[in-house]
């Protein structure tokens, strides 16, 4: 069974960390962004269950951006993707 280290940077910590930053709570940042409470749960969760919309309107009311990027070739961890 492959089993990923989720590092502090992963995408789910980041938005964790900027919705904490701004004082709000799952629920208050799920009213602002038109979803449900766990689905902020679920994108601060990493869930692979989580609708690309659903992350996308999160990052857009926490006034962050998603960049994509390639990969750097010779890179084997899973920590330089995020």
């Amino acid at each position: 069974m492959l089993q990923i280290d989720r590092p502090q940077h992963q995408p789910g910590a980041i938005i964790q960390s900027h919705r904490l930053g701004r004082g709000l709570t799952q629920t208050e940042l799920a009213n602002l962004s038109d979803t449900q409470q766990k689905t902020i749960s679920a994108i601060e969760n990493d869930s692979e269950d989580t609708k690309l919309n659903a992350l996308l309107g999160v990052i857009a009311i926490l006034g962050l951006d998603l960049q994509i990027v390639p990969r750097q070739k010779g890179s084997k961890s899973i920590v330089n993707i995020f």
